[in-house]
């Protein structure tokens, strides 16, 4: 089976394997101090506790072995300013991957997001099969698009969504990139 690298470099940021004994304390603290940033968007916070979030995380460890999701804590001059994730959507076909990401408020404005989304794209295309990569928002949120927007992805579709989260429209904005189109891209040439 192709698995993502466990642990990604870019110089003063590194992408690493979230471990639940390693990096569980650091990136609840991290979610405390960031709870009303994500509150609008992710609706898994209202009905955050340390105890409820710990067993998410360790659900997404398990992913890993299974093949099915690789989370990463994205780590920015040695501290935990959020996690990545790339997966493949139950019932979604096997050649597509989605990326996904949220940061601390003081790790946003600084290209991180777009940096870690660009290392996952790369790991993506590592995987046998793998054609295309799509990050999905709502259409209102729009610094989560702003993300695939640089790294040259496309627009793919709108579709109805349940509304979840306070500032969500109901409507979810589908961003892809296929194999050929990275290729072409000079915002995804290596760092």
């Amino acid at each position: 089976m192709d698995l993502p690298h466990p642990v990604i470099d870019l110089g003063d940021m590194t992408l690493r394997r979230f471990d639940v004994e390693r990096d569980l304390p650091e990136l609840l603290r991290v979610i405390e101090e960031s709870l009303e940033h994500l509150r609008p968007w992710m609706a898994w916070v209202a009905e955050h506790t340390p105890a409820r979030t710990a067993a998410l995380l360790a659900r997404r460890a398990e992913g890993w072995a299974r093949g099915e999701e690789f989370t990463y804590v994205i780590v920015l001059n040695g501290a935990i300013v959020g996690p990545c994730w790339l997966l493949r959507r139950e019932g979604a076909p096997d050649n597509g991957r989605e990326i996904g990401y949220w940061l601390h408020p003081a790790a946003t404005g600084r290209g991180v997001a777009t940096r870690a989304a660009r290392a996952l794209v790369d790991q993506a295309f590592r995987l046998a099969g793998v054609d295309h990569v799509e990050v999905v928002h709502d259409r209102a949120n729009h610094a989560s698009g702003a993300v695939p927007a640089r790294l040259g992805f496309t627009e793919h579709l709108r579709r109805p969504a349940e509304r979840l989260a306070p500032a969500e429209t109901g409507e979810d904005q589908v961003w892809r990139l296929t194999r050929q189109q990275a290729q072409r891209c000079p915002r995804l040439s290596p760092h």
